[in-house]
């Protein structure tokens, strides 16, 4: 069985004076092929979708929360 890595994410939070160094272990698993690396700012909103509530619970459930 042959395996590929399809898509590695981290999030970093550099402090001031820090620089960005990235694990020989990652640098050594690029190889040969065409590669996509792509380093953008995280959102400054919250980590939480304020909608999830919403989202979590079953339709037997709809209107229950009327009341608030």
């Amino acid at each position: 069985m042959k395996s590929q890595l399809l898509q590695l994410a981290f999030e970093i939070e550099l402090q001031d004076g820090e620089k960005l160094t990235i694990p020989s272990s990652i640098v050594e698993g690029i190889g040969k092929g065409k590669w996509l690396i792509t380093i953008q700012p995280k959102s400054q909103t919250g980590d939480r979708a304020h909608d999830a509530f919403l989202k979590s619970y079953s339709p037997e459930d709809e209107g229950l929360y009327d009341d608030y």
